[in-house]
Parts: C-alpha cells; structure tokens; sequence
C-alpha cells in the first residue's frame, strides 16, 4: 500500500541520516514478510510519487547494512524488497517467489535485474518465468538467503546486523 511504501521510505531516510543509527533491519508483521503489492492498487493513479523500485534502490545503496528478516512469505514486491538488501536471513518455514507472471505481469521493481545478479541467470529465470515460490532451504543453496534459522528471524536479522 502507499502508506507502507510511504512508511518504509521514511524510515529508511530517518535511518540513514541518524548518526547513532548503525545498521537496519527490515521485516514484516504477523509472520510475514510482504506478500508484495495488492493488484487492485495496479489501476489506481501513483499519488505523491512514491514507487517501489526507488525505495528498493534507495535500500541498495544504503551505506549501513540493511537486513531483512524474511517470515511467511516475501513474495513479489516483498522479494523484491528482500533482493535490495544486503542481507537476508530467513524462517526455516519461509518461502520466496515472483508470481507475478501468473497473471501476466513481470516483476516491476528491478527483481528481475537483482536475481540473476544474486543467484545466476539459469535459477533467475526460472523463478521469474514460472513464478514458483521456492522453500527457504533451496532459496540457502541458490545464495537468496544468507542464513535459515529456527528461531526467532527477527532477533537473529539483529544479531547479524549487529555483526556486520
């Protein structure tokens, strides 16, 4: 929604510019992640120019390492999220994909230029082609995600933050 990308936006500028601020550490509510955007928005005109591919961009080029703690599901947006931080820590149960393709659309916030680089262009394509959603051990052996645990995501998200 626009007051999540709003919120996210915000936070992310607040962070950055917070000098006793030295890592981020980005997840979702209720165990989840991001299921990414709601289609019906699709039609609705952008109000005050907030997009996900610049917030992504703007996760990306942090200087402080951004984290993103992945429960539930990062799907779509969501992954799209995750693939601009510079690490990912995810649930055992979590599962990532771009589905957008299964109702015609290709992923739209630079997911598609961001996994290959991540995963290689032969597993790239086929998640982005099939839009299947992958469990968090294969997301670990593709190079997704940078650690699986048990846990509590969110406090492990924190103690790798606190690492880097």
């Amino acid at each position: 929604s626009l007051a999540v990308l709003q919120a996210l936006e915000d936070g992310l500028k607040k962070a950055d510019a917070d000098p006793s601020v030295k890592a981020v550490m980005i997840c979702g509510e209720n165990g989840k992640f991001s299921a990414g955007a709601d289609i019906r928005g699709f039609s609705s005109p952008r109000r005050h120019g907030i997009a996900l591919g610049p917030i992504v961009s703007l996760i990306e080029s942090m200087e402080k390492p951004v984290v993103a703690a992945i429960e539930g599901v990062a799907l779509g947006g969501g992954l799209e999220v995750a693939l601009g931080c510079h690490y990912r820590v995810a649930h055992a149960k979590a599962r990532m994909g771009l589905p957008e393709v299964t109702i015609g659309l290709l992923p739209g916030a630079e997911g598609t230029q961001r996994l290959p680089r991540l995963i290689g262009v032969p597993a790239a394509l086929d998640m982005i082609t099939t839009g299947k959603h992958i469990p968090a051990t294969e997301a670990l052996k593709l190079g997704l995600v940078d650690e699986i645990v048990e846990e509590n995501t969110i406090e492990a998200a924190i103690r790798l933050a606190n690492k880097v």
